[in-house]
């Protein structure tokens, strides 16, 4: 039996690899004392990638440091971050995030029964933290919260409130978790500033601050969720292991930037104390080497050449990476993630002039639906059992839209309502008036005929994009072409929930205030 490791040695241990330590006196304090509490937080955002196991690498030293660690799966957070995280997606994103965190885990041998797993929702949304929102935001300045989010919120244009809250619940979380200390990515250091900061207005103590270096990617960059070629997937084939690692930044005698070196430092180093260079007699056989430093010489001097570096990660890589595709190869996880995670990818199209015997494949990003406010509404002068309408959908005049709700929906119900309209429909004559798009309302299954306009939530301006969750990111087509029917076959599965709400496929139609719903037709088809 190992004897457990005395203050020096769990100090070592806690810091090795890391960038910087902020409070590192009271670090070495508390381990004279006692254990050390810390937490990891991780936003259920994008698909986590081989560069999660830098972070997991560091709890499995903590963990033989003796720490008590928490990892916080932070929900809400992902949901400020700019709605990186729809909301109606959280949920499953969170159980996503839950199971390959923890198979990354079990892949590198940390014990689970150790950790304490947390998500954000399930106390950030006390009475308790809430009200302690409200008293920081009394205190924290709007320059402060800004500058403290620069390198981890999404910055855009015209930034959200939401992105203002995030630093304030990430430093609270500190306190409701009763942690000594945060471990994170050194992008996070304004944030932990803050915290150090604003937490001691409220009365509570400030926090120790672990800081791992920011791992470049394959690209020699960061390694990013969102760019395909930087990152490895943690659910990647071995052979887009293999074309990844093959095309990765890795130039003879550069060690910097290296992100072919940087995971092994970080990564495989921690975890077995060793590293082995895979190459053929010719070139000198293997290598073992017992400490990085000795591997970075080799590779500066060019006696290790890029190919065999390489080669010898992914072997290792692909050890790490079994068990997990072994774990998400059964039927539930692979439904968890294609729910977690759908492609909004859209067909392209055939070129002109080729044939396509495969139907077409249509995606709701293609239609233009949007938020619309009727501003007139008159019976058709020619058609009793239609209006003629007058919507803005925010472009310079309104539109003109033939509809024949006469006989479901009163016209003053109608004035000045908001409604949902598609609005790449090829424009057609209606008893002689051009109709310029359509009101999309719920219909009911059975007899007698009940039809209810759909409702934006409360609060939407006119002209706001209405989309299918999971499909936000594609354009819409300048005009749907008849011939094509799109919007045909598109509406062959849409429905309305049990809840009342607009889907496609179980996907909710959505603004960025919400789901589109109708008042009371459950079951019903919408057209």
């Amino acid at each position: 039996m190992e004897a457990a490791p005395g203050p020096q040695e769990k100090y070592h241990l806690i810091t090795r690899n890391l960038q910087e330590v902020l409070g590192e006196d009271k670090l070495i304090a508390i381990l004279k004392e006692r254990e050390l509490k810390i937490y990891w937080g991780t936003a259920t955002t994008g698909k986590p990638h081989v560069a999660y196991f830098v972070p997991m690498s560091k709890i499995a030293d903590f963990l033989k440091a003796g720490c008590e660690v928490t990892i916080l799966f932070a929900d809400l957070h992902a949901y400020l971050d700019n709605m990186k995280a729809p909301w109606e997606l959280l949920e499953l994103r969170t159980r996503y995030y839950e199971n390959v965190i923890k198979a990354m885990l079990e892949s590198i041998g940390v014990p689970l029964e150790k950790l304490k797993f947390v998500r954000g929702t399930d106390y950030q949304l006390s009475k308790e933290y809430t009200l302690d929102v409200y008293r920081l935001s009394s205190v924290v300045t709007q320059h402060d919260a800004k500058k403290a989010g620069a390198e981890v919120v999404k910055q855009v244009e015209h930034p959200l409130l939401s992105g203002l809250l995030y630093p304030g619940l990430q430093a609270l979380d500190e306190e409701y978790l009763k942690v000594d200390a945060q471990f994170g990515g050194v992008d996070q250091r304004k944030i932990f500033t803050f915290a150090e900061k604003y937490l001691p207005s409220l009365g509570y103590a400030k926090r120790v601050h672990l800081m791992n270096p920011m791992v470049p990617g394959l690209t020699g960059s960061k390694m990013s969720s969102s760019e395909e070629d930087s990152k490895i997937d943690l659910l990647d084939r071995k052979e887009d292991v293999k074309k990844k690692l093959k095309k990765a930044f890795c130039e003879p005698g550069n060690v910097e930037n290296n992100g072919v070196l940087s995971f092994i430092k970080h990564v495989l180093f921690p975890l077995k104390s060793e590293f082995v260079v895979l190459r053929e007699e010719k070139w000198g056989g293997n290598k073992t080497y017992t400490a990085y430093e000795a591997l970075e010489k080799d590779f500066a001097e060019q006696v290790v050449h890029p190919g065999d570096l390489k080669n010898s990660v992914e072997v290792a890589l692909n050890k790490l990476l079994d068990p997990i595709r072994e774990k998400f190869n059964n039927p539930e996880l692979k439904q968890l993630t294609n729910a977690a995670y759908p492609n909004p990818s859209k067909a392209k199209p055939a070129e002109k002039g080729t044939k396509n015997s495969e139907p077409e494949n249509v995606v709701p990003s293609q239609l233009d639906i949007r938020v619309g406010k009727v501003i007139s509404v008159e019976k058709h002068p020619d058609a009793d059992s239609l209006y003629v309408e007058k919507i803005d959908v925010g472009e310079p005049e309104p539109r003109t839209v033939v509809s024949g709700l006469v006989q479901f929906v009163p016209k003053e119900q109608l004035q000045d309502r908001l409604v949902v309209l598609l609005c790449n429909l090829k424009p057609q004559k209606m008893r002689g008036v051009e109709s310029q798009g359509m009101v999309l309302c719920a219909s009911s299954v059975g007899e007698p005929r009940q039809v209810e306009p759909l409702d934006p939530p409360a609060g939407c301006c006119a002209g706001e994009r209405v989309y299918v969750e999971g499909y936000e990111g594609g354009e819409p087509d300048d005009e749907l072409k008849p011939k094509k029917k799109v919007f045909e076959k598109l509406q062959a599965d849409f429905r309305i929930s049990e809840d009342c709400v607009a889907q496609w496929k179980q996907r909710n139609f959505l603004t960025k205030l919400g789901r589109v719903s109708c008042k009371s037709l459950k079951g019903g088809s919408i057209s």
